[in-house]
């Protein structure tokens, strides 16, 4: 009885070391791969949320992390400024006779060489006037942006013109008397009352206000007996006169303008 026990007791021991055995030796040749893995599962929180996982706010609502803030980009260049054109206009005033008196719409502006600045577009009248020379007058039309204006006192200019009828013997002719530092001329309709002469050409050259009668006396031409249509000695004595400062001034040497 005893003999049978032991055996049984003999067989159960052999049984579970030879488990024992195998136990050990199958856990030995585990992969290291799964171990990894095994190890990496275990180790991570069952509940840690993602970087871009909705949060839970207190009292449950849902929340989601901003993401970070891009970078402004770089700012564009700033545009130069764009000229814009002049709206007013400027004079620079000079002359040939030193500290000459330059006035601009009747108000003096200084003596030249002067610029007149802020001038509005449109027509002006511009008077420059120097001693011992005639003022001189222009009518500019002024634009914006700037301007030279030369004002020559030293030049000799004239342009005059005179409506008249010449007397003949026997009847008379209507025409138009044009003088300039080049000459004087008789327009007419008559071709044989017609002529052109040179200022220093004219013999004769006198207004017999009385008569109211302005004679011209040609070199080696007619002589002509020139009144006004209306019977205005006043205006064919302006007319000599003009003439008559133009033929002395230029009896002394100066240049007529072009």
């Amino acid at each position: 009885m005893n003999g049978r026990i032991l055996a049984i007791v003999a067989v159960l021991a052999i049984a579970v070391g030879g488990g024992v055995a195998t136990y050990v030796l199958f856990r030995d040749r585990v992969p290291a791969s799964t171990e990894s893995a095994s190890s990496s599962s275990a180790s991570r929180e069952p509940n840690a949320p993602s970087p871009n996982a909705p949060a839970e706010a207190p009292g449950g609502e849902t929340t989601t992390t901003p993401r970070a803030a891009r970078k402004p980009s770089a700012a564009a260049p700033a545009r130069a400024p764009v000229e814009t054109a002049p709206e007013l206009g400027t004079l620079r005033i000079e002359a040939d006779v030193p500290n000459a008196q330059v006035f601009l719409d009747r108000q003096f502006i200084g003596n030249a060489p002067v610029t007149a600045e802020n001038v509005k577009p449109g027509t002006h009248t511009l008077n420059v006037s120097a001693e011992g020379f005639d003022s001189v007058a222009q009518t500019l039309d002024v634009e914006p942006g700037p301007r030279d204006v030369a004002v020559r006192f030293r030049e000799v200019r004239l342009n005059a013109s005179l409506a008249v009828i010449h007397k003949h013997r026997m009847g008379s002719c209507k025409g138009q008397l044009v003088a300039t530092p080049q000459g004087i001329r008789y327009d007419t309709d008559d071709k044989d009352d017609r002529f052109t002469a040179g200022l220093g050409d004219l013999e004769q050259f006198v207004v017999d206000y009385l008569d109211k009668n302005l004679k011209i006396k040609v070199r080696k031409g007619k002589q002509y007996n020139f009144t006004d249509p209306d019977g205005n000695a006043d205006r064919l004595f302006v007319f000599q006169r003009e003439v008559d400062k133009v033929r002395q001034r230029l009896a002394k040497g100066e240049a007529a303008a072009n």
